[in-house]
């Protein structure tokens, strides 16, 4: 995930379902973006349109960059030091 086409209108994000195997576009407001500390805590998740699945996807830089660019709302996580 996630590809940003070039369109006019609101931002979709091209996305599958790694248990039906569904492809798919998202609106920015049917994704969740988690960062954490860490690469392992840094996470976007949706739910699969197609089977209902619950999907959690690890987001490195690069995916960060474009959901946040493309208006995913952001969950900061803190550690509890």
């Amino acid at each position: 995930m996630p590809a940003v086409p070039r369109q006019a209108g609101p931002t979709q994000f091209k996305a599958a379902c790694p248990d039906c195997r569904a492809r798919f576009q998202l609106a920015a407001g049917a994704i969740r973006l988690a960062i954490g500390a860490s690469r392992r805590t840094t996470f976007y998740s949706f739910t699969c349109p197609e089977c209902g699945a619950s999907v959690r996807k690890p987001a490195g830089e690069r995916i960060v960059e474009l959901l946040t660019r493309g208006g995913v709302r952001t969950l900061r996580l803190h550690s509890t030091v």
